[in-house]
């Protein structure tokens, strides 16, 4: 048998509220056939027993009844019936023995032989009553009163006046058909209104099933406690509707309260959810300061037709965005390091392999031994420079990035980094470094073309570690200096495909600076160097902590 879970929720609905119309309308149907039935019984009872009384009054009817006159009594039961239109009058005397009756054979017999009936209230006690009861002319409902002598002092016999039942029958069963017209219309208004109200509740919900929002409401529990984002959720009052374990490990909240059904406010007081929910508009990848947690978030506002029907908000440690940056950065170095170094020894290669053939092998000498001698000479630099490996390799990785591009990449004479802090995140250092001299290198390739110099100067004198790069490009406006490290920022070629990706670069620069609580500055040098360029300068505490960047930074809603 099919069960009512295979069945679409249309379906569901219509055979669901059609049995219940039937039932309901069936229930209340029957109660009101019986009902009206009890009620029919007692008014023609009651009309039955008043017509007895009147009929037992009657003057003539007593002195005929005392006198025993059926003769008198026989016809005047057929006008009494006629005139009451009821179906009998029957007299009988004070023993009750009929007088007159409809079925003139049953005359002199008793009134108890068909129903039983021994008329004991009228006879014995003098008192009228009701009786329903099968007779000689079938079910009747019969009204019984007493008739007393003249005096009124003793019973001398009985009137019973009789209605047959087959009319109130015939009552009831318009009724009931009535009735079972009343239970057909109201299953089809419930068929027409399940229809209706199914098709509108199913455009509510997508016209998904509920098995079907059932499963997608325990996958996106799943996702949500899966995920690592903390993912918070409004509706349009401001009432917290989600909330992942995620996001209370993330702003260190008890992970025992309840925070579901409570107000934004009162859960996040600075979180920015309410603006967005007023003013519609999406905000992403900001960075927030939130519950002493410096964040990066994302804030959507949910819109169902014209109404903005709440925000969800989906956010994580801003130290974790920039070390999953810095790690990617830091593998495009290494990739674009070990290219060039590919494509520079291939051009090498190829050109003492062509010197060999049309045997130049002095030339062909003399060509390793000048690649040998140059890239040995800057290395050895790099050792005598600084004993940090990570330094060395991103530097030397620089510069045969500046070799493929027929640049010179130089370490100024001066140079000095002997020792590195070990709290100091290479990984951030590499980023800012590598990020400076490759804006440095492109710089210097679009205004000088090849032939180019980047200088690098290190200087670990004094309290700071300063970081200097000086490119040959066509230098930064005073303007350009407040702009340049803006996000999105960049003063290449503005046409769309070139300005894809970049502007990240410096911005990225500037907050690891700032992060390791450093300062970044820079300036522009055409005015007294023939080639004109820019210096970019990184400043660096020696004495660096973790927490470098938390002393300097104040505390605040939006940065």
């Amino acid at each position: 048998m099919l069960s009512l879970r295979h069945l679409r929720l249309k379906w569901r609905m219509v055979l669901i509220l059609g049995v219940i119309a039937i039932l309901q309308t069936g229930m209340l149907g029957h109660f009101a056939i019986r009902y009206l039935d009890s009620v029919l019984d007692e008014q023609i009872g009651q009309q039955a027993m008043r017509v007895a009384l009147a009929i037992a009054a009657s003057p003539d009817v007593i002195h005929a009844v005392e006198a025993k006159d059926s003769e008198f009594l026989q016809p005047l039961s057929y006008k009494l019936a006629h005139s009451a239109e009821a179906r009998f009058v029957v007299f009988g005397d004070k023993d009750g023995i009929r007088l007159a009756h409809p079925f003139p054979h049953m005359i002199g017999k008793s009134m108890a032989d068909d129903d039983g009936d021994t008329n004991a209230p009228a006879l014995l006690q003098g008192k009228p009553y009701i009786s329903k009861a099968l007779g000689s002319i079938g079910w009747s409902m019969r009204g019984k009163a007493p008739v007393f002598n003249a005096e009124g002092t003793d019973v001398i016999g009985i009137v019973s006046v009789g209605y047959m039942l087959d009319t109130v029958d015939r009552i009831v069963s318009n009724h009931r058909l009535t009735m079972f017209f009343a239970i057909g219309g109201a299953f089809l208004f419930s068929v027409f209104t399940a229809v209706w109200f199914a098709s509108h509740f199913k455009r509510a919900i997508f016209n998904l099933e509920p098995e079907q929002i059932g499963r997608m409401y325990q996958e996106r529990n799943a996702t949500l406690e899966t995920v690592r984002e903390g993912i918070v959720a409004i509706n349009h009052h401001g009432i917290v509707t989600t909330f992942n374990h995620a996001a209370i490990k993330t702003l260190e909240l008890p992970e025992d309260g309840s925070y579901i059904g409570k107000h934004i406010q009162s859960v996040l007081p600075d979180s920015g959810m309410l603006d967005v929910l007023v003013q519609g508009q999406p905000q992403y990848d900001q960075e927030i300061w939130l519950h002493n947690h410096l964040l990066i978030a994302n804030r959507i506002p949910l819109i169902q037709g014209d109404q903005i029907t709440g925000v969800v908000s989906s956010f994580r440690l801003k130290n974790e965005v920039d070390l999953v940056s810095r790690k990617l950065t830091r593998i495009k170095q290494y990739a674009e390091s070990l290219r060039s170094q590919s494509h520079e020894y291939n051009n090498k290669l190829h050109t003492i392999a062509g010197l060999i053939q049309i045997d130049a092998k002095d030339e062909a000498l003399a060509v390793i031994g000048q690649e040998t001698s140059s890239h040995q000479a800057f290395i050895q630099q790099l050792m005598e420079v600084t004993s940090d490996s990570i330094l060395a390799g991103c530097l030397l990785g620089k510069y045969n990035r500046a070799k493929e591009l027929g640049l010179e990449l130089v370490i100024d004479q001066g140079s000095q980094m002997s020792a590195l802090p070990d709290a100091l995140p290479r990984e951030q250092l590499v980023s800012i470094l590598g990020n400076l001299i490759d804006n440095a290198l492109e710089a210097t390739l679009s205004h000088q073309g090849k032939g180019g110099t980047v200088t690098v100067i290190l200087s670990d004198f004094g309290k700071e570690l300063i970081f200097e790069v000086e490119d040959q490009g066509p230098g930064i406006s005073a303007d350009e200096q407040d702009k340049i490290f803006t996000r999105g920022y960049s003063t290449k070629s503005q046409s769309p495909q070139n300005i894809q990706g970049h502007g990240i670069g410096l911005d990225l620069v500037k907050s690891l600076t700032e992060h390791l609580g450093g300062l970044i500055t820079v300036e522009s040098i055409a005015s007294h160097s023939e080639n004109g360029g820019s210096r970019f300068t990184l400043y660096l505490p020696k004495h660096f902590t973790q927490n470098n960047h938390n002393n300097k930074t104040t505390k605040h809603k939006e940065v």
